[in-house]
């Protein structure tokens, strides 16, 4: 097996999975369709290209720096004048994740060299939010699970978010495609998804259920106490 890591991150970042009509939400982690979106577009593949190999790597992600939900509203206009209504949109502002992609070499190979120059614009998402440079972290011979588990990959953090939890620690949210053996085991949280992409074309756009374990790992342990005024006072 070989994992393709990449670190996603960038001033605001978008991940709707569920988005109707005047309401653009987000996901609080990267969604398979667009983490695909951006490898197809690293790729220089067409709206109308097929998109089934990016869509059958396995995929972990890790939320290396939450970030906090910005809500914007929006106004605009079609061809003919007439004003379209306020929409709301959310996004992920100062957030930044270690995503897993799992399969072939050779063809993870392909995709890394893509990443490092990409064919058409990359954005986070939305075309309004593009990528902090560079993505690609490396390859590692470990699962996709098992390569975000620390220690085997660096916390990916920026210096002043490590900074403000140095007091209370830091315990990273991890998502990943399930198997039949996390539905048994009370360490995950496995719920069903709509992101997977079948078809990108404007007038056929399709995604597909997929199974996602969710857990979380420790990055950082607290290396000050917290202020508890109760357990003094108990003696």
């Amino acid at each position: 097996m070989t994992t393709l890591l990449i670190r996603i991150a960038g001033p605001l970042q978008s991940w709707g999975d569920s988005s109707r009509f005047t309401v653009r939400g987000t996901r609080r982690e990267p969604t398979k369709s667009g983490i695909v979106g951006l490898l197809a577009a690293a790729l220089g593949r067409p709206r109308d290209a097929s998109v089934d190999d990016l869509a059958c790597l396995k995929m972990a992600v890790r939320t290396d720096q939450p970030g906090t939900l910005l809500e914007d509203f929006q106004t605009a206009e079609n061809d003919s004048g007439t004003k379209m209504p306020l929409t709301r949109r959310l996004y992920l502002a100062d957030a930044a994740f270690t995503v897993a992609l799992e399969g072939d070499r050779e063809f993870l190979e392909t995709i890394k060299d893509a990443l490092n120059a990409p064919v058409f614009p990359l954005y986070l998402g939305r075309r309004s939010c593009p990528p902090t440079t560079p993505l690609v972290i490396g390859m590692s011979d470990l699962g996709v699970k098992e390569a975000l588990e620390p220690p085997n990959l660096p916390w990916q953090a920026s210096d002043w978010f490590k900074k403000r939890q140095l007091r209370v620690g830091y315990r990273a949210d991890l998502v990943f495609d399930a198997d039949a053996e996390n539905d048994a085991d009370p360490a995950y949280i496995v719920e069903t998804v709509r992101d997977v992409p079948v078809s990108f074309d404007r007038t056929y756009r399709k995604y597909a259920w997929r199974r996602v374990a969710r857990t979380s790992v420790v990055m950082l342990e607290a290396t000050k106490p917290v202020h508890d005024p109760i357990s003094a006072l108990e003696g």
